[in-house]
């Protein structure tokens, strides 16, 4: 990390603040004294030290760490949220988006998270759409972790040009 005081500066007055509302007993925040908040925290400071400190890496685990703590939050307060695969999967795919505007690497990644984050949202709904071709469809949904695996694999030994 280039400037190391902005991400403890920032841990350690979100916590402090976390614990004094907490002492203080508030009726109108209990909901906010849980664990998805440190998590807000945390992923706020990652992305303090990312934005601010300009160390570009730490974009993507304070988007993930905001975003995971963001997710419970809404979770459990509102009925509509959705408690799929593909809401971290899509988390994961606005960090390395967000983390390739600053470094100009990482656009692929992002691309194939995105995308797969759509499918595991949408799937419900494609694979209803689709009626009869439904038989096809579960064959071939089957078998795509495999397809997953082989671009891991694909991805790990490509050799560079």
């Amino acid at each position: 990390m280039k400037n190391q005081r902005i991400f403890p500066g920032i841990i350690l007055i979100g916590v402090g603040c976390f614990f004094f509302l907490q002492q203080l007993n508030l009726t109108v925040l209990p909901e906010f004294f849980t664990w998805p908040t440190l998590m807000l925290i945390i992923g706020i400071a990652f992305l303090g030290q990312g934005y601010i400190g300009k160390d570009y890496e730490a974009i993507l685990p304070g988007v993930i760490l905001f975003g995971i703590g963001l997710y419970f939050h809404v979770l459990s307060h509102y009925a509509f949220w959705n408690n799929q695969v593909g809401a971290f999967v899509l988390i994961i795919g606005i960090g390395c988006l967000l983390r390739y505007q600053k470094t100009h690497s990482g656009l692929f990644q992002a691309v194939l998270f995105l995308i797969l984050s759509i499918i595991l949202l949408y799937y419900d709904k494609f694979s209803s759409d689709l009626g009869l071709l439904q038989n096809g469809v579960s064959i071939i949904w089957k078998f795509w972790p495999i397809m997953i695996i082989a671009i891991g694999f694909f991805l790990l030994y490509k050799r560079k040009k």
